[in-house]
């Protein structure tokens, strides 16, 4: 059989989650279940024990406006403008492996089997930080300056664009651009994940059924293995072990 098999990972901890705490996310905010969308199929390989495989993807994300604070004549107070510190952290993961279990039919269209499921696991720590354009007005609003709109006595309306830096004359064309500064940090690590499990099978119609089953995974990611953008390794990055109980549904087509 072959089908959609989403997978429910019940965290035990994030990575590098008092870090990013201590950077001002609420690590609450990412999803936990964790979701992964994934396929899956299976086949029996001889007597009562089956082989299968499966493949899936899964993301969640955490995000802030930092609350900065501006001395203006000399009285400190919140600051209001567009390009306040914006914060982002997203997980992703990816994973592919192989699964091998023993089965035990109950009735003739239910079955309950114990086996494990072993693979390559990626997970990617990506964490954003920029100072522009951070709040949804701002994201709409005109980059360069302002724009203001005039209507005639026709009721056409012209769009006038002026620089903040420009006179506001008709033939002053000058504007000035400043870069927001933007940092992106992507940290990978890759690991073999092991997760034992027990499912139950039921055949509903001659070619459609319903897979569920119940695990727990388990995977490290040692000490200095995380990497910086994909290339070079972090010697002093700390040791991160992905552990949670699993849960997963199947509808297939087959047998």
């Amino acid at each position: 059989g072959i089908g959609y098999s989403p997978m429910y990972i019940s965290l035990e901890e994030f990575p590098a989650a008092d870090r990013l705490q201590a950077l001002g996310l609420n690590t609450d905010n990412f999803n936990n279940p964790f979701v992964v969308h994934g396929g899956e199929g299976f086949a029996h390989m001889t007597g009562k024990w089956r082989i299968g495989g499966y493949a899936g993807f899964g993301s969640t994300s955490t995000s802030t406006v930092a609350n900065a604070l501006v001395n203006i004549g000399n009285v400190v107070q919140q600051y209001t403008g567009s390009d306040a510190p914006t914060i982002e952290a997203k997980i992703t993961l990816s994973l592919g492996a192989g699964s091998v279990e023993y089965v035990m039919p109950i009735f003739q269209d239910l079955e309950i089997s114990a086996g494990a499921m072993m693979g390559l696991v990626r997970l990617n720590l990506s964490l954003e930080q920029s100072s522009t354009l951070t709040n949804w007005n701002s994201i709409f609003g005109y980059s360069f300056g302002t724009v203001t709109t005039v209507t005639d006595d026709d009721g056409n309306v012209t769009y006038k664009y002026t620089s903040t830096e420009g006179s506001g004359e008709s033939d002053d064309y000058s504007f000035v651009t400043e870069n927001g500064k933007i940092t992106l940090s992507d940290l990978s690590g890759t690991f073999f994940n092991f997760q034992p499990y027990v499912a139950i099978k039921w055949q509903l119609l001659d070619r459609v059924g319903l897979r569920i089953s119940a695990g727990f995974n388990k995977g490290t990611i040692g000490q200095g293995r995380w990497k910086l953008n994909g290339r070079n390794f972090i010697a002093d990055s700390e040791e991160y072990i992905f552990r949670g109980t699993s849960f997963r549904t199947m509808i297939y087509l087959g047998l």
